[in-house]
């Protein structure tokens, strides 16, 4: 029997038929699932509409929380098309059985890029370089970064040592910097065969001329960075987050760049997705802000649809998955282990 996969249907869906649509999940559903799309205008609908499927897909969207996730009669497994799970209660999922699969290797080279970006940007303040060339104070901007030092030889804090961690590593180190990283669930022995220094969360703080943002978000990590963290950083140290926006306290941010307890910051992502246009992070100058789209490259999208795909269709077909975020349920799942390699647990677990 064809199992059924449940998408919600697109903001803009094409007026196209949906195996044309979804033509790159199915590369990995065919023969033993189809798509099926759910429109839904609440929470309630969707949670009716995803109450009969084997699978669920998602990355936007209305999030499958506790409620939706007991509504679910045949569900195996919901695949979520980014780094991120947050769309998802992973705990709930855990109690029900259902496995939670995502795609933690695909865009990963994009997202260090763009940190990379955001932190030059902050470094060499391109920002308030573009504003200063605009408004014709074109003799003001080597006098402001003759009192920045350079970056060689400066240092770079890693929240979270993960697969995007490790790309920033390679890249940081070729402009000369010393990379320290914290994360409480990767070995000492991994962060420095790395060749990072292992650190713990206050000395990160306080060491780092650059921090940078890589870890999930979950109730553990939410607000991490707040008033207290933004206290023990250098008065001129900058902030990069191309993680997940709630990982900062927005407003202690705002106080802190305000007066001058740090110098800048580089986000990607913000607590509110998309951002009231009056946010005070708009009008900050030493602020660059781009709207969540580090992964962004004509690659990610079309590998991201078929890795999803895949994950989906391994669990559809009785195998375990190549990425699990809640890795525990397996044992309970009837499904062959059948990988030749250790299973990575995840990166949000």
């Amino acid at each position: 029997m064809t199992k059924k996969v449940g998408i919600q249907l697109p903001r803009q869906a094409n007026p196209e038929d949906v195996t044309l649509r979804y033509a790159l999940e199915l590369e990995g559903l065919d023969p033993v699932a189809e798509i099926i799309e759910i429109q839904a205008d609440s929470p309630e609908e969707y949670a009716q509409g995803v109450k009969e499927m084997d699978a669920i897909i998602t990355s936007w969207g209305f999030r499958i929380d506790k409620k939706v996730i007991e509504n679910l009669k045949n569900c195996v497994v919901i695949g979520v098309g980014s780094v991120g799970v947050d769309m998802v209660d992973i705990e709930a999922a855990t109690e029900a059985g259902i496995v939670v699969t995502n795609v933690p290797d695909v865009f990963i080279e994009e997202v260090a890029d763009h940190a990379m970006a955001l932190l030059l940007g902050c470094a060499r303040r391109t920002k308030t370089m573009d504003i200063m060339s605009a408004n014709g104070d074109w003799w003001k901007g080597r006098p402001l970064l003759s009192n920045i030092p350079r970056l060689m030889g400066q240092t770079l804090g890693l929240y979270g040592f993960g697969n995007v961690s490790r790309c920033v590593t390679r890249r940081a180190k070729a402009f000369g910097l010393h990379v320290i990283a914290h994360d409480p669930y990767v070995s000492e022995l991994t962060i420095s065969d790395a060749g990072v220094e292992p650190v713990s969360f206050n000395e990160m703080l306080e060491r780092s001329d650059y921090v940078s943002i890589h870890a999930p978000h979950n109730d553990e990590t939410e607000h991490a960075f707040n008033e207290n963290a933004f206290s023990r950083m250098p008065q001129h140290a900058a902030i990069i987050n191309t993680a997940r926006g709630p990982l900062i306290d927005e407003q202690a941010l705002i106080q802190a760049l305000k007066s001058g307890e740090i110098a800048a910051a580089g986000l990607d992502v913000l607590e509110q997705e998309p951002p009231e246009p009056d946010n005070p992070l708009f009008s900050i100058e030493n602020v660059t802000i781009t709207p969540h789209v580090a992964s962004a490259t004509t690659r990610m999208r079309p590998e991201t649809r078929r890795r999803v795909g895949r994950e989906v269709g391994l669990v559809l077909r009785g195998r375990w998955p190549m990425s699990c975020v809640n890795p525990t349920v397996l044992p309970r799942a009837a499904l062959e282990r059948w990988q030749p390699y250790p299973m990575n647990r995840g990166p949000n677990r």
